[in-house]
């Protein structure tokens, strides 16, 4: 038995063992937390295991270009520091008790992991470039989130590493 969430085309299945949310459609997110400090921004999925707090942000460049000027580093260092202030709010203020227990969850966790999950296209063409050079990227991320995850991670469907115990299909 599975979590299975969903994000765009891809479907992401947990161990029912475990705790999956996708934290960016919390009720705390949306109607409490997102309007603070003029608006924050939020990881797709939550995920606690056994030894971490896992904060997962999906992007899928297969069919669509980025079209965002941000850097998607910097699009993520402010999903997870938003996230992470998130999950401490709702610890203590959520509504809804099943909210409140996950964030309380994920906030004694004592690991905190990074993944970008990212899709582009396989073959490389002037239609559908790749976006984004994974190996910078990563870089970029070590240099943006060394106090919260000194080791995040850029992975694809082909590059799931044994200690990330889901998988992803689409």
């Amino acid at each position: 038995m599975t979590i299975s969430l969903t994000e765009g085309r891809l479907t992401f299945g947990f161990p029912a063992d475990d705790i999956a949310t996708q934290y960016d459609e919390w009720s705390f997110y949306r109607n409490q937390f997102n309007s603070c400090f003029g608006g924050t921004k939020a990881v797709d999925f939550v995920y606690v295991d056994a030894r971490a707090l896992w904060l997962i942000e999906v992007k899928d460049y297969r069919r669509h270009a980025r079209t965002k000027i941000q850097d998607l580093g910097e699009e993520i260092a402010h999903k997870v520091r938003d996230t992470m202030a998130g999950l401490l709010a709702a610890r203590a203020n959520a509504n809804d008790a099943d909210e409140k227990w996950v964030a309380r969850k994920a906030t004694a966790k004592h690991l905190i992991r990074v993944v970008l999950h990212l899709e582009q296209p396989v073959k490389r063409s002037k239609l559908f470039p790749q976006v984004v050079d994974s190996t910078k990227l990563q870089l970029k991320l070590r240099q943006l989130l060394k106090p919260v995850d000194a080791h995040p991670r850029v992975v694809n469907r082909s590059s799931m590493p044994h200690d990330m115990r889901w998988t992803v299909t689409g």
